[in-house]
């Protein structure tokens, strides 16, 4: 009888699978279709190709079967868009083999805008059009303004990331730019994480312009996605084969340099001497994705980025804050040789954390910053999921250019575990 028992219990087993394999493949088709590009634009994205106050890009995506496309923009105004008032912008397309179907990027840089503008503009090919969007330039001179920074992203996007990107705007609306310091999404080859991604965002994305760097999840076997250049169009001010990776804008008093720590390190080091040798601005912030200084327990402090970045260009110029990911936990550094160093997370599969060198650590929730700057003071905030202010700090810039640090947050609060 137990004999027969068994025997029976595989059977129902394998009817149940046989059953459920219908209904997970039928599920997974739901998925790709979610994702799968059309004649309308979606993936609509600011980014920045050169200065933030005269110049905007927008990128958006569609199926192979647009011919046409172009974005319309206008100085916003309080009532409807009047046509007449609107200048045609042409993009440039880019077929692409996404891997479940082809698709179509396209690329319109807005030149020749007035610093400190709000605009509205929209995208599409002259009949199928996205709703209208707004975007503001930056001002001719310096003044306070307030910026996101998100460690890793890339796990869990859509059911876990997706609060964190929102909770993060709702805690700063009035943010100038969102910076995502590499590994956007797990597999930098995989459409549908870019379309989780693209969806967290959704309207964000196309009204408040981004400044990514890459992960090691944006390349595959040494080689950057495809995704990365036809999606964000961003500066060429850095050096052959980094170009878009590796680069610099400059907004309102502030520098900000995305470097590429998965290639060319030693070369960047070069070229980043060079920016911050030539550099007008009062604050210096660099982002990119593997840190010098671990907080993961089971990893060791990067020795080479150490020696070529910290030690050879660092060091030598007034850096105030690095922003970076990767380990999967939360940290903040001490001052360490006048710079703040921070790592972050903003996705799941979180990792344990080490903090017996740091001023702040944290591990087992997600992380994002808010980052304000107002003349010589630079504030601090990072927040978890919920919100819940875990750490903060100020930097008050010295008139030689050097920074005191200044704990906002009381010396009791403790680190989470």
């Amino acid at each position: 009888m137990g004999t027969n028992r068994r025997f029976y219990r595989i059977c129902f087993s394998i009817l149940l699978l046989r059953a459920a394999l219908p209904a997970a493949a039928e599920q997974m088709a739901t998925v790709a279709e979610r994702y799968r590009p059309s004649p309308r634009p979606d993936r609509v994205i600011l980014t920045w190709p050169d200065d933030p106050r005269t110049t905007q890009a927008v990128t958006w995506r569609t199926d192979t079967t647009v011919r046409n496309a172009i974005a319309q923009v206008a100085v916003a105004a309080g009532g409807p868009i009047e046509a007449a008032r609107t200048r045609i912008i042409p993009a440039t397309s880019s077929p692409f083999d996404a891997g479940p179907w082809r698709s179509q990027y396209h690329s319109a840089v807005i030149k020749g805008l007035s610093p400190g503008t709000l605009y509205a503009y929209r995208v599409g090919d002259g009949q199928t059009w996205s709703e209208w969007f707004h975007f503001r330039t930056a001002s001719e001179d310096p003044e306070p303004f307030c910026f996101l920074y998100f460690g890793d992203v890339q796990n869990s996007i859509r059911q876990h990331g997706s609060r964190v990107i929102r909770e993060a705007f709702r805690h700063a609306a009035d943010a100038r730019f969102l910076v995502f310091a590499g590994d956007l999404v797990k597999g930098g080859v995989d459409d549908l994480l870019w379309g989780e991604f693209f969806g967290i965002g959704g309207w964000l994305y196309a009204t408040v312009p981004m400044v990514p760097t890459p992960g090691n999840t944006e390349y595959n076997n040494g080689v950057l996605t495809g995704h990365w250049r036809n999606q964000f169009t961003l500066p060429l001010n850095s050096i052959e084969q980094v170009e878009e990776t590796a680069y610099f804008i400059d907004y309102q008093g502030v520098r900000i340099v995305s470097l590429d720590s998965q290639r060319r390190l030693r070369d960047q080091g070069t070229w980043l001497n060079r920016v911050l040798k030539d550099n007008p601005n009062r604050w210096t912030i660099l982002v990119f994705h593997t840190p010098l200084f671990t907080v993961h327990p089971d990893r060791e402090d990067n020795e080479y980025l150490i020696k070529h970045w910290k030690k050879a260009v660092f060091d030598r110029h007034h850096i105030d804050l690095v922003l970076t990911g990767h380990d999967h936990s939360y940290g903040r550094s001490h001052m360490v040789d006048g710079v703040v160093y921070v790592v972050s997370v903003a996705g799941l599969d979180l990792a344990r954390a080490k903090g017996e060198t740091l001023a702040r650590y944290g591990e087992n929730a997600q992380h994002f910053q808010v980052i304000s700057i107002n003349d010589d003071r630079l504030t601090f905030e990072s927040h978890t999921a919920t919100g819940e202010l875990y750490d903060a700090f100020e930097l008050r810039k010295r008139p030689d250019g050097t920074n005191e640090l200044v704990e906002i947050l009381p010396s009791g609060t403790g680190s989470r575990r």
